[in-house]
């Protein structure tokens, strides 16, 4: 197999895991699967939460397709990277960056990474599972447009007034 080939299902699986992450995030784990996801949105009680399940669930199909990737199906390990990929970026942004699950001290002022995690907060700036924003990680909005978003169906859901 062509090495730019794999390169480019590798990073395109990368952004495609963050469009099945934000679709996920929204309507399974805001939805249906909220008794999972709801651990997260509340003061963790241990190391582990409920929705530490969602990275178990994203690693199954990892795991599969880089074992028919190395038992033959290059496209197939190239998939499985990038999903693994994603996992990673996702930990890095999330679980130390944003959430300080490990705390590297890492606390950017501003550009890219300081969006990231304006977006996420404001993610968690609405009480329950209804009239959140910010569902992605990669792609993250200007914490303005979410602002304004957030304003749009501010109610009784609100924990406090959203400031980034």
């Amino acid at each position: 197999m062509d090495a730019l080939a794999f390169i480019a299902v590798l990073i395109g699986f990368i952004l495609l895991m963050e469009a099945v992450a934000w679709i996920t995030h929204k309507y399974v784990m805001h939805g249906f699967l909220w008794s999972l996801h709801k651990s997260h949105h509340e003061p963790r009680k241990g190391t582990f939460e409920k929705n530490d399940w969602f990275a178990v669930f994203f690693a199954i199909p990892s795991m599969i397709l880089m074992y028919f990737g190395v038992h033959g199906t290059p496209l197939a390990l190239a998939a499985g990277l990038g999903i693994l990929g994603y996992g990673l970026i996702y930990f890095f942004f999330h679980d130390i960056l944003v959430h300080r699950r490990i705390d590297f001290g890492l606390r950017p002022k501003k550009g890219y990474l300081a969006r990231v995690v304006q977006a996420h907060r404001l993610h968690h700036a609405v009480e329950g599972k209804h009239g959140c924003v910010s569902f992605g990680f990669i792609f993250a909005p200007s914490p303005q447009r979410l602002k304004t978003m957030l304003a749009a169906t501010q109610d009784k859901t609100m924990r406090a007034p959203a400031k980034a």
